[in-house]
């Protein structure tokens, strides 16, 4: 597959997208969960720290530049997440299912807002 190929390619599913995480991990066996975890809140800082610049460096305007930065970082968030999806052993799609139901209850007993797990 030549890179513009691969540049092209789409998910249809959740679970694809998890497939293709699964084939690009590299890490040992043996630090499964502590890894990707480290990883999350690396890439989660990286997030934070492009919205620190946008304050700071841009006046709070959101330029194309930081826009694609802050995308790329949610990217590599978004491989995280799913890598600690996969060793769990639990599918991307029944976590979006859960949260998705967990949400929509909340919303329909007008507690989206407040706080505590389980409003």
């Amino acid at each position: 597959m030549t890179e513009e190929q691969g540049s092209q390619e789409q998910f249809q599913t959740l679970d694809e997208y998890q497939m293709f995480v699964r084939s690009t991990k590299v890490y040992d066996k043996e630090y499964h969960l502590v890894y990707p975890v480290l990883g999350l809140v690396n890439e989660a800082g990286e997030v934070a720290g492009k919205i620190k610049k946008l304050m700071r460096d841009d006046e709070g305007q959101l330029t194309q530049e930081r826009f694609d930065d802050i995308v790329a970082e949610l990217g590599d968030v978004l491989w995280y997440v799913t890598a600690i999806a996969d060793d769990l052993g639990i599918s991307l799609s029944s976590i979006f299912h859960d949260n998705f139901m967990k949400i929509k209850s909340r919303q329909q007993r007008n507690m989206i807002k407040g706080s505590g797990d389980n409003r």
